[in-house]
């Protein structure tokens, strides 16, 4: 099946959110001290502002496009809220490294819930491909001695399932509304704003930033919880899907590299073979996009 340039250039622009969201672990840790509640709701406050702004700017009236179905804000506000709501909570009741893990089944899930899309056929090397980064995920999340599923944990365990579940269904779904504008995100940010700071006010202790930490959720508002967003929708409703899925799995490894950049972590060989495995399964799930000839 030949792909045509269009859906080249709207896979590389939803990949563009993969770069955004590896700057997410190195702000966090700038913002580190706030809690997580706290900074969603900020962080998306500012994505609100910047994008209502840009929109303004580019004289395109944003009340149109918020003037969207219910349906079509369900699925926005749904998954960009229910995502995170679910994977603090799994944080918060699991292991880091076990709910990190299971959170990254969702490109996988992307992968395989993509079969079930109206023209889209899914082959043996995407499978492939998502497990190979899976795998690499894995080596970057986890120490060999790391990994304990203990069942005290359940909860959580079960949170992060459904945060992986929220996520791929979401980008899946978004395919069937290709016809939304993708500025319609601008007003899924806002109300996640307001759902977060309704969940910090219930469940946490608010603590005042400090300017540093309101220059990193302004900077998380800009780019990986904002802009992020709005490129992944782009990506997820015109791009290869599969293809997608699979390069997820660079999130974890990019964050890793610029988590060494900073100082904040160290190099192992553990992180080549994670490096090189996430690589191949790029190549393998995407060699028919990258590489096949048009006729």
């Amino acid at each position: 099946m030949v792909r045509s340039a269009n859906s080249i250039r709207a896979t590389a622009i939803g990949a563009s959110a993969i770069i955004l969201w590896s700057s997410l672990a190195l702000l966090t840790t700038l913002a580190k001290g706030l809690p997580p509640f706290e900074i969603l709701g900020l962080s998306f406050t500012a994505a609100f502002i910047f994008s209502t702004g840009f929109l303004l700017i580019a004289k395109r009236a944003p009340l149109i496009a918020w003037k969207q179905s219910l349906s079509v804000w369900a699925l926005g506000v749904g998954g960009l809220f229910g995502y995170h709501f679910c994977y603090f909570l799994a944080l918060g009741t699991a292991p880091a490294a076990e709910a990190n893990l299971i959170n990254y089944l969702w490109p996988l899930l992307i992968v395989l819930f993509s079969s079930f899309l109206p023209g889209e056929r899914l082959r043996w090397f995407h499978v492939a491909g998502a497990a190979l980064g899976l795998m690499g995920a894995a080596l970057l999340m986890i120490k060999p001695d790391q990994l304990g599923f203990d069942p005290r944990f359940a909860i959580g365990y079960g949170a992060a399932v459904a945060a992986a579940v929220i996520w791929a269904g979401y980008s899946v779904l978004n395919r069937r509304f290709a016809h939304v504008p993708t500025a319609s995100v601008s007003g899924f940010c806002g109300l996640v704003a307001m759902l977060a700071f309704i969940c910090h006010i219930s469940f946490e202790q608010t603590v005042t930033p400090s300017t540093g930490q309101i220059l990193a959720t302004l900077a998380m508002g800009a780019g990986p919880v904002g802009a992020a967003f709005f490129l992944w929708d782009y990506g997820t409703k015109h791009g290869r899907i599969q293809v997608l899925g699979t390069l997820a799995y660079f999130t974890p490894l990019i964050s890793t590299l610029l988590l060494i950049a900073a100082g904040k972590a160290i190099i192992s060989p553990q992180l080549s073979l994670a490096c090189a495995l996430i690589i191949i399964g790029a190549l393998v799930a995407g060699h028919e996009l990258l590489f096949k000839r048009k006729t």
